[in-house]
């Protein structure tokens, strides 16, 4: 072996806790996602009342003291919709998130190791990206009704393309190294040869991958939900907050402007968190 090649560290022993927390923008994302994940799971007790609480009287009431954020058209409380939302689009972006990166993974690793599975799945895989992904996800929401696990597999089907071909391509330069094929004329399976030698390699960039998924996942399911092919209405999200507000946005603003805060916030904290985990753990980036 070289030493250029010896002098790039693999991909196990790139990046370090410590390395990884001198990150400012890994930093500050971490930060602002664990400030919003704490606030949608402690909004019970965060001076919150019945998200879908109705009062007329106090419909589209500006911010003030009574209700921070204001109410919407029905007089429901906007700043107790927000925080509950805050759920819905993390886990959405969670869910979606691990959801393609596992079967992407496993569809990569398949593909790329096996040509006969290559040749078929990833046709399919191609034909999947060729379609616009929130129209595949609106299509599959016609099919399947309104609910959030059925937004979580609408909006990670798109992207398990995404991810397999992406594997796919690690795994096709991976099984060309000298020690996969000793591992293939030794007869060793197989399964061995892709969880062992092919896996750990595809794992850098599905980690900055899984993040950049996790800010689309929360971008579609708004996007769902403010075109009403999203969550049910009753589940407050904050698509669905933005969706219903847009036709009073000329008299209450603060019906787009405060749930749409929340959702940029929580999109910027994701991609500078997948940012800073890129320059971290690319290899030419350690090197400088």
């Amino acid at each position: 072996m070289s030493a250029s090649e010896t002098s790039l560290p693999s991909p196990s022993r790139t990046v370090a806790l410590p390395a990884a927390l001198r990150s400012a923008p890994v930093v500050l994302g971490l930060a602002i996602l664990l400030l919003l994940a704490a606030i949608a799971g402690l909004a019970p007790w965060l001076s919150t009342v019945d998200p879908i609480q109705f009062d007329v009287v106090e419909r589209l009431r500006p911010p003030s003291g009574t209700h921070w954020f204001g109410t919407d058209m029905m007089g429901r409380d906007i700043y107790s919709r927000v925080l509950y939302g805050g759920r819905i689009s993390l886990i959405v972006g969670l869910g979606v998130a691990v959801i393609a990166t596992v079967v992407g993974l496993a569809i990569g690793l398949a593909c790329g190791y096996l040509d006969v599975v290559d040749l078929l799945v990833m046709r399919i895989m191609d034909g999947l990206m060729a379609i616009p992904a929130i129209l595949l996800a609106i299509a599959l929401m016609a099919l399947a009704g309104s609910s959030v696990p059925n937004v979580i597999v609408a909006v990670a089907i798109p992207q398990i393309p995404i991810v397999a071909r992406l594997v796919r391509g690690v795994v096709l330069s991976t099984r060309e190294l000298a020690y996969v094929e000793a591992a293939i004329a030794s007869g060793t399976g197989a399964l061995r040869i892709m969880t062992r030698h092919m896996l750990p390699g595809t794992l850098t960039p599905l980690i900055v991958q899984s993040t950049y998924i996790c800010a689309a996942a929360i971008i579609s399911e708004a996007s769902l939900s403010f075109l009403g092919a999203g969550t049910p209405p009753e589940v407050p999200s904050w698509g669905n907050i933005i969706g219903e507000g847009r036709a009073f946005f000329p008299v209450a603003p603060w019906l787009i402007l405060i749930p749409s805060g929340f959702l940029a916030l929580t999109v910027l904290a994701v991609n500078l968190l997948g940012d800073g985990l890129r320059d971290l753990l690319d290899p030419r980036q350690a090197e400088r």
